[in-house]
């Protein structure tokens, strides 16, 4: 008995789980025609006389029953197969890169194919994420995209004449070879076309081109087990199931349109797609073992087979694949996070990571192996035109990681690395001051309005915007507040009680303002109930990446009331300090926006904010206006 080891052994153990799935799929088609199986074998013996007779009324009624219900499941069947024949499977958010724009990257593909003595495959394409995978985009949904796709083929096709089925020029005669092939040409009979490389945008930028290479060869070497014929079914039928699902879960709590038939259309809606639900669901329990035991010996043979290729060289590549998702986090998170909360996207941020962990290498002591490291070529010297891809993915971060709309607008416009300090940095402290010093006149009216009436020269003089203020106003709260902080509770007739409830209430105003703000610009945008039919809130059948633009993967929970004021604070000692001190905004690659004292960065200012707000202690934060030269008495410039 022979032992099978090696990709090979995988590739084996692959192809058996999907024979596994593919005949629970069997199954479930055959149960679905055992009723029919059973009608034809009760019509057949009534009609040669074997089972029963025409003029028995018992077999009779059983003919009937059991066709009418065969023709029942027929038609559930029909339904559900349908359902899960034409939904869309899930397609990742990508920037598809044509073989024109990026010869050199194409042409390691293929050279990296042809060790691996795999299939390349069919195009690439560029993810704002520290990853990288194949995507199989072959089904019909996604037709319209493969034409752009197709401009970036690795695999040459064979092209076929324009003519008709039979003979040429559309008259009789016989099909050639050629229109056998295209009579052929079916999604059930044609071979199964090779997945898409998907690659993370920031391996390009801060990966090396031997690295890539090396990172990228178990990745390829998964395209032999994908083009097999019965794993491809498999993975379709899979898929298929998945997008079934959730079609159904889309159709169920879809409201149907307005009308006479509107109830109607509602009865006959949900119990249908419940049921469509409830049946691809069951069919993904019965081979979800199988699948994930597939994929698994998938990845083993495809990591076998990725042995003889570099293999010392993506140790090294692994190394920097997580070095790269820590930059590439601290990039979205604290630097183009408060850009995007602003209406602006980083154009660079591809850039900007390299930028970040060149950063992170110097202040971790470890610029002397990145030295060395960093004078090879890039893997972006791969692309024809790196700048154009870095924004087209830089865009596609924001929408994804922020929910952006999917192209530039007045509000929602590029900015450039050098002129982030003035236009983002400057910007958010200003605006957020700004909406603090209008929250605390608010807060002075209604203690006006609900306490003894003020004098007239008082009540026409503005307050100026001093940080000043802002400190005094956040330590009377403090020895104001009740024993119980949290007590938050209204005064008789609904309002805040006529007095200042304190950082608390005025950190829940703060959440109530921002959330308000945000709701604005989600519906100036066209993100709302109010977008059209097509929207998330006001249709059924749309994609919730496309037709909505709520983010994907949201970086951060939203931020708390105590967080809010604290931001706010800081900010508005960041203005007073730079319209006094001469301070100036400046960009951190790891921490984001930074104030800058002598051309330094002052990194110790949170604290003392933290004493003012959540002890209403302004010591700490005196002590460092002093150290700094910031005089809180001036007004500052607000938005």
């Amino acid at each position: 008995m022979r032992t099978v080891a090696g990709p090979e052994a995988g590739a084996l153990e692959a192809r058996a789980r999907a024979l596994a799935v593919l005949r629970i799929r069997s199954t479930a088609l055959a149960v679905a025609l055992l009723p029919a199986a059973a009608a034809v074998v009760l019509l057949a013996g009534s009609a040669t006389g074997s089972i029963g007779g025409s003029q028995d009324q018992g077999w009779t009624a059983l003919r009937w029953v059991v066709t009418g219900g065969a023709l029942l499941v027929l038609l559930l069947a029909a339904a559900v197969a349908a359902v899960v024949v034409r939904a869309r499977p899930a397609l990742t958010p990508t920037v598809p890169i044509a073989e024109e724009t990026a010869p050199d990257l194409y042409r390691l593909v293929r050279d990296l194919a042809e060790r691996l003595e795999v299939p390349a495959p069919s195009a690439i394409a560029l993810t704002p994420d520290c990853d990288s995978w194949l995507e199989d985009r072959t089904h019909p949904a996604h037709a319209h995209r493969r034409e752009h796709r197709d401009r970036g083929a690795l695999a040459v096709e064979e092209t076929r004449p324009a003519r008709s089925v039979r003979g040429t020029g559309g008259g009789p005669g016989p099909a050639t070879g050629a229109d056998r092939d295209r009579i052929l040409d079916r999604a059930e009979r044609r071979p199964p076309q090779a997945p898409v490389l998907v690659i993370g945008s920031p391996f390009l930028w801060w990966m090396r081109v031997a690295e890539l290479r090396a990172l990228l060869a178990p990745v390829v070497a998964g395209t032999g087990p994908s083009v097999h014929p019965d794993i491809a079914a498999a993975r379709r039928f899979v898929r298929g199931l998945d997008a079934a699902v959730a079609v159904a879960a889309r159709g169920r709590g879809c409201e149907p349109p307005s009308g006479p038939a509107s109830a109607l259309v509602a009865a006959v809606r949900r119990p249908a797609f419940a049921f469509v639900g409830w049946v691809a669901r069951l069919l993904l329990r019965g081979c979800r073992d199988h699948a994930a035991a597939m994929e698994r010996a998938v990845a083993a043979a495809a990591s076998e087979r990725a042995q003889s290729v570099d293999y010392g060289l993506r140790i090294v590549a692994q190394e920097q694949v997580g070095l790269a998702y820590a930059g590439w986090d601290r990039l979205l998170t604290r630097v183009a996070l408060p850009a995007w909360r602003m209406g602006r996207w980083p154009s660079r941020l591809d850039a900007g990571v390299v930028a970040a962990l060149t950063e992170l290498s110097r202040r971790d002591r470890l610029a002397e192996g990145f030295t060395s490291r960093l004078s090879e070529r890039p893997a972006c010297d791969l692309l024809e035109e790196p700048g154009a891809m870095d924004e087209a993915t830089s865009l596609l971060a924001a929408r994804l990681f922020h929910g952006g709309p999917p192209e530039p607008g007045p509000d929602w416009s590029p900015v450039d690395w050098g002129a982030y300090p003035e236009e983002v940095v400057d910007r958010k402290w200003r605006q957020e001051a700004a909406r603090l010093n209008r929250l605390l006149d608010e807060r002075e009216d209604t203690h006006d309005r609900v306490g003894a009436t003020p004098a007239p020269s008082s009540a026409s003089a503005p307050v100026p915007p001093t940080l000043a203020r802002v400190i005094d106003r956040l330590t009377a709260d403090a020895a104001d507040l009740p024993a119980d902080p949290a007590d938050g509770s209204d005064g008789p007739d609904g309002s805040d009680g006529g007095l200042d409830g304190g950082a608390p209430r005025l950190a829940a105003r703060l959440s109530v303002e921002v959330a308000r703000e945000e709701a604005a610009a989600t519906r100036a945008h066209g993100q709302g109930p109010a977008a059209g039919a097509e929207g998330p809130a006001g249709g059924c059948g749309g994609d919730p990446w496309i037709d909505g633009f709520a983010p994907a993967f949201p970086l951060q929970p939203p931020r708390t009331g105590r967080e809010l004021l604290a931001d706010h604070v800081t900010a508005m000692v960041c203005c007073a300090a730079v319209d006094t001190a001469g301070a100036t905004p400046g960009l951190d690659w790891l921490d984001g926006p930074a104030l800058l004292v002598g051309g330094r960065r002052r990194a110790d200012l949170a604290h003392p904010v933290l004493s003012l707000v959540e002890d209403g202690d302004d010591g700490p934060l005196r002590a460092w206006l002093g150290e700094v030269g910031v005089r809180p008495e001036k007004p500052v410039r607000l938005v």
